[in-house]
């Protein structure tokens, strides 16, 4: 069984734009995984997948020193939200529904990002759950 939390934050100002800034180059980075994906199959005729884009994280990390600050796993938790957008539009293209191809997000479209292991990772619960210590860039 998973669980999953969600907390409502009062962060500061300096968090404020740290959250912001990290919401920014996740929405880049998923723009930039959908358009791949796209470009491959339309000049290539060849699929993309997840675990080939994840490949490149260390070196978008190393070329894009931006990327280095946020989380190694909230940008792989990116590339898994493209995949689950493809993997959704096939389904429902196999289905016969109207499929929808995964968009771009645009600002504002991008709202949140995940630790998959959040208390190891950068989040820490203090006063017995009531305050949340929350660590974006290691």
């Amino acid at each position: 069984m998973r669980k999953a939390f969600k907390y409502r934050l009062y962060p500061t100002k300096p968090q404020v734009k740290d959250l912001e800034r990290t919401l920014e180059l996740c929405r880049e980075l998923y723009n930039a995984a959908l358009q791949e994906r796209r470009d491959a199959y339309k000049k290539a005729g060849k699929s993309v997948g997840l675990y080939q884009q994840k490949r490149y994280l260390p070196q978008i990390r190393e070329e894009l020193p931006q990327y280095k600050r946020v989380h190694s796993q909230v940008l792989q938790d990116v590339i898994h939200r493209v995949d689950k957008a493809f993997q959704g539009f096939f389904r429902r293209v196999k289905a016969g529904q109207k499929a929808g191809y995964p968009r771009f997000k645009g600002k504002g479209r991008y709202d949140s990002f995940t630790f998959p292991q959040a208390y190891e990772t950068g989040v820490k619960l203090q006063d017995g759950g009531r305050r949340v210590l929350l660590k974006v860039f290691p």
